[in-house]
């Protein structure tokens, strides 16, 4: 087989092109006409129905119900993962040139329905266009990535040899993985991880978010229309409580991959801990789990392009990323004048119905409305007021962009991940101080510095600790190739998705040597 051409990130959409514009306008026409449709658990190939339902809605519009979704209990998380198991002793000899090309023609059936499946998440999670389209784009990007990085790692790699012998190291598959993600990138975060899985040969079973449960269905129906075998990727929905917990100390699932909460990542942890009763091997297991990311704007930083970076990646998709840069940390001849713009943009930020592709849109559901708008009342005795602070308007989860200036580092607001759309701005007193308030964190998943001193900029790459550290750059929107993400500390493990070094999780290193005459 003749090797894929070189790695290129999926352009994005261009939704100020009139046709472009029609194109997703009729994407969500056709997708509103779908609100509503069930979605069976998909195990070994075949839909399967249960005797329990739940519903996944719209949070633009509370009451409106997007997908009817099946819930799994035990036996259906012990018959997915025997599915996988089975189909495992098959799709472990696949070879990675076939399966590179199966990866191809899923990107290829991704791209065909890009502005279908962005519809999708504008109902279910409310991604505004951009924010949807992207997340398809990324997905696109794993898919075309992992098919080319696989080949890599396919082939056997010779070693020194010993006096008469040959030895080689092999890469080879793990068995069954359950991937288990989030609701916030519900096609690009549970692709990304099933496919470095299936890719490398392992099989999957997926329990995504209940929130987003509807999105995910569409991997699954782009890698059968590419060829896919059936078991390889299996799906269940249902809650995390019985779904994930069963899946993670099932004795055959041979490894852990999950997007989530610090306080669920570090309880999967535990329970990956455990050998149960059949189990032969120790459980691998990769999180990335959060971030209280902050954004340094130095005196000499260029304001403009500061506060840009800033709006974007504290407010875009409503702060609902891992990657949101929620803290502020600006010098002293910069911190007036920078919190007054933010103030005045976040003041400026439209909020409205995602399929509508206002700005800002609403939070995910109600148990995170009230849980941001708690935070919100904590703010106000932790910092001064500067924007927002409330619900923005009735019908959805909608919550006004919200600044709070005069932070103390130490302060609730400062420390904790709100998952919302609320940004905290402390004042430092140097550039030290800067740095230190960056740090203080128990997260280091990204970071931003602006500055155009080429020596604070320098210090800042050595002692600025986190996982993706961006300079004069904003700190969410990283691509696949370029930024290979993930966070260290109580942000994850590191395990830098999209990575060159990505696939190794997914694999397992054997050594063979041949003695010969």
């Amino acid at each position: 087989m003749m090797r894929p051409a070189e790695f290129h990130n999926e352009p994005l959409s261009d939704f100020t092109s009139g046709t472009v514009r029609q194109e997703m306008e009729q994407a969500l026409r056709s997708v509103e006409a779908e609100l509503g449709r069930e979605f069976p658990l998909l195990i070994g190939g075949r839909a399967v129905r249960t005797e329990q339902t739940f519903r996944s809605m719209n949070p633009s519009r509370a009451d409106q119900v997007v997908a009817v979704l099946h819930q799994a209990g035990p036996r259906e998380v012990d018959a997915a993962v025997e599915a996988a198991l089975r189909a495992f002793e098959s799709w472990r000899w696949v070879p990675a040139e076939e399966r590179a090309a199966l990866f191809l023609r899923a990107a290829h059936a991704l791209r065909r329905r890009r502005l279908h499946a962005a519809a999708w998440m504008c109902y279910e999670v409310g991604k505004n266009w951009a924010e949807a389209d992207a997340d398809v784009a990324e997905a696109i990007d794993f898919a075309e990535y992992y098919a080319r990085e696989i080949l890599r790692y396919a082939p056997a790699r010779p070693l020194p040899p010993a006096p008469g012998e040959m030895s080689e190291y092999q890469y080879i598959p793990l068995g069954v993985v359950a991937v288990i993600s989030p609701w916030n990138f519900p096609l690009a975060i549970p692709a990304g991880m099933a496919l470095a899985a299936i890719v490398s040969g392992n099989t999957v079973v997926v329990k995504p978010a209940s929130d987003s449960a509807a999105t995910t269905y569409l991997i699954a129906e782009a890698l059968t229309d590419a060829g896919l075998p059936p078991g390889v990727l299996n799906v269940i929905t249902g809650s995390g409580a019985v779904v994930g917990e069963a899946l993670a100390t099932h004795p055959k699932v041979r490894m852990i991959a999950f997007t989530g909460s610090r306080e669920v990542g570090t309880h999967l942890f535990e329970l990956a801990a455990r050998t149960p009763p059949g189990q032969i091997w120790l459980k691998r297991v990769i999180a990335e789990m959060g971030g209280k990311n902050a954004v340094i704007v130095d005196d000499e930083a260029p304001l403009d392009e500061a506060v840009a970076g800033i709006i974007a990646s504290g407010y875009g998709y409503q702060g609902q990323k891992c990657s949101a840069g929620s803290r502020v940390v600006a010098t002293p001849r910069a911190y007036g004048e920078v919190v007054e713009m933010i103030a005045e943009r976040a003041r400026r930020l439209e909020v409205g119905p995602a399929p509508e592709n206002f700005p800002a849109g609403p939070v995910i559901n109600a148990a995170a409305e009230r849980k941001v708008l708690e935070y919100v009342e904590v703010g106000r005795r932790e910092g001064r007021l500067a924007a927002g602070g409330g619900r923005a308007r009735e019908g959805g989860y909608y919550i006004a962009p919200t600044v709070f200036v005069d932070v103390p580092p130490d302060a609730r607001i400062a420390q904790e991940e709100i998952f919302g759309p609320v940004v905290a701005a402390i004042p430092a007193r140097d550039f030290d101080d800067a740095l230190r308030i960056a740090n203080s964190t128990a997260f280091g998943l990204t970071g931003s510095v602006y500055s155009l001193d080429p020596v604070k900029l320098a210090r800042a790459r050595r002692e600025f600790m986190c996982g993706n550290l961006y300079l004069n750059r904003k700190c969410t929107g990283a691509l696949v190739g370029s930024h290979p993400f993930g966070g260290f500390n109580m942000s994850g493990t590191d395990s830098k998705a999209g990575g060159p070094d990505y696939l190794l999780n997914f694999l397992q290193p054997r050594v063979v040597s041949h003695k010969y005459r």
